[in-house]
């Protein structure tokens, strides 16, 4: 029974980088997607093993499945929260089960528009891009045929091409970053307009739990005025530290050596895009 035991372990240990990716890439929460391992743990230590011909299949359903459920029980809580919901930002440099699989569908950009996508539409997406299951075992995994799963990826792939711009470089985000964060501390308007695109979104994530803006900032001016607003005070005993977080940069906030803030940005051509504050408490422990 022990041996049998191991061998569980083993084989699950093998494939939880893979259930960590899915599930983080379906749910947007570290927290939420190891939750979501763990149950999936407990069914494949009460499943009859013996009858698995493939375990890795076994397991990415399994996974696969209870994201899709867990999901559209997310997208009810959501409805209620209190202001922007941004995903958990996640050191993908550092952690194996984020980092060991490919990096497609963990930007930041990628995970909010997955967020409009039906939790169907965004596992087919999530298991065709990132980890390039074949259309085949894509139909089966979420019991459907394979025109189908086909047509799901395809309006997937549409609707993040018409929602998002093409992203810069890592280097030029950084650049960019860094750039916005030495104008928004120190409150410089025009420096801050020369980095925004026209069309620029800041979004704050407090969850109730830290003071945040409740509603989206939009357009340059706007952006850019709303960061001078509360630079004098905000930036008050501030130390930043630059790290990786889904694969691009983000500027630590600590004070009193704690970490209360992760800021980053999307970019294209037309500049900053996108300037994503997570404040909420609950959301910053894996980066902390």
């Amino acid at each position: 029974m022990t041996e049998e035991l191991d061998d569980a372990v083993a084989v699950f240990d093998a494939v939880r980088p893979r259930l960590m990716g899915i599930a983080y890439r379906m749910l947007g929460s570290h927290a939420e997607a190891e939750d979501l391992v763990q149950e999936v743990w407990l069914r494949w230590q009460a499943a009859d093993r013996s009858a698995v011909q493939s375990p890795v299949a076994y397991l990415s359903t399994a996974v696969t499945r209870l994201a899709i459920n867990a999901s559209q029980s997310a997208r009810a809580r959501r409805e209620t929260y209190i202001g922007p919901w941004l995903p958990e930002p996640v050191d993908t440099s550092a952690d194996p089960y984020l980092g060991a699989e490919r990096g497609e569908a963990l930007s930041f950009a990628v995970l909010l528009v997955l967020e409009r996508l039906s939790p169907t539409e965004r596992a087919a997406y999530i298991l065709r891009e990132a980890f390039d299951y074949p259309y085949d075992e894509l139909a089966a995994m979420l019991q459907s045929t394979e025109p189908a799963v086909r047509q799901l990826v395809s309006r997937a792939r549409k609707r993040i091409r018409a929602e998002r711009r093409t992203e810069v470089s890592g280097a030029q985000q950084k650049t960019l970053l860094t750039a916005f964060i030495a104008a928004a501390r120190a409150g410089d308007v025009s420096v801050l307009e020369e980095l925004l695109a026209k069309d620029a979104i800041s979004y704050s994530d407090g969850g109730g739990a830290a003071r945040a803006s409740k509603f989206p900032v939009v357009g340059r001016l706007h952006v850019a005025k709303y960061h001078r607003a509360f630079h004098q005070h905000f930036w008050i005993g501030v130390e930043v530290e630059f790290g990786t977080a889904n694969g691009r940069a983000v500027a630590m906030l600590r004070r009193d050596g704690e970490v209360f803030a992760v800021c980053t940005v999307t970019a294209s051509d037309e500049g900053i895009d996108e300037v994503l504050w997570q404040m909420n408490p609950a959301k910053l422990t894996t980066v902390a």
